[in-house]
């Protein structure tokens, strides 16, 4: 995707993706308009409508972007890492990466899952459950060698880090805003991110001395 000097899509299409994100992380689907996506972007509402014919569709399609990412990505993250604790590191700091590259992404999520529960949890479960049983399996795996403790629930364990991750880079501001003020350095998110990380690695593997 190629980016402008502002560093916005150049792609139309790209760009109201983009900024409809934004908006509906901020203001919900309720309160964004098909106008206001499009004052946003810098088109008229007919050129947006000329590829997303309905918020409804567009609201679709911004789901669809955020969530179909991760059906191609975990599968070849836990494909390409050898041991359990890269496979478990790679797809945990691929999700953070991703959600970082744009936090409205994490916005978009608690909003979704704040204001439109029922249909986010049958959105979320599309596009999750293709790639689900490969990662439980790993846990699996890993309980069946000792590697992973035992009364860990491999589904219930995955959706519960996936929404740590996503309020952790959603509620960003926050967190800078406090961690500045304890002087963590130039990136004050990062200490909450590797804590968050040792939280869910220590819940998951069994410790070794």
């Amino acid at each position: 995707m190629a980016y402008d000097d502002s560093g916005r899509p150049v792609d139309v299409r790209a760009r109201i993706l983009v900024e409809a994100t934004r908006l509906f992380g901020e203001q919900g689907y309720e309160g964004t308009s098909i106008q206001q996506v499009a004052d946003a972007v810098g088109v008229r509402k007919p050129s947006l409508l000329y590829h997303f014919t309905s918020k409804l569709e567009l609201h679709a399609a911004v789901i669809d972007q955020l969530l179909a990412h991760w059906k191609d990505v975990i599968p070849s993250l836990l494909a390409a890492s050898r041991s359990g604790h890269d496979r478990y590191s790679a797809a945990i700091m691929a999700l953070v990466e991703f959600l970082q590259e744009d936090p409205n992404r994490a916005k978009l999520a608690v909003r979704e899952l704040m204001d439109r529960p029922v249909e986010a949890r049958d959105r979320i479960a599309e596009h999750i459950s293709p790639w689900l049983p490969i990662v439980t399996d790993y846990i699996r795996m890993g309980q069946s060698t000792g590697v992973v403790k035992k009364e860990v629930d491999p589904e219930s364990y995955v959706i519960h880090v996936i929404l740590m991750v996503v309020g952790t880079v959603a509620m960003s501001g926050v967190s800078s805003a406090f961690s500045e003020s304890q002087d963590d350095g130039p990136d004050p998110l990062k200490p909450m991110i590797d804590e968050m990380v040792r939280i869910a690695r220590d819940a998951l593997f069994v410790e070794t001395e």
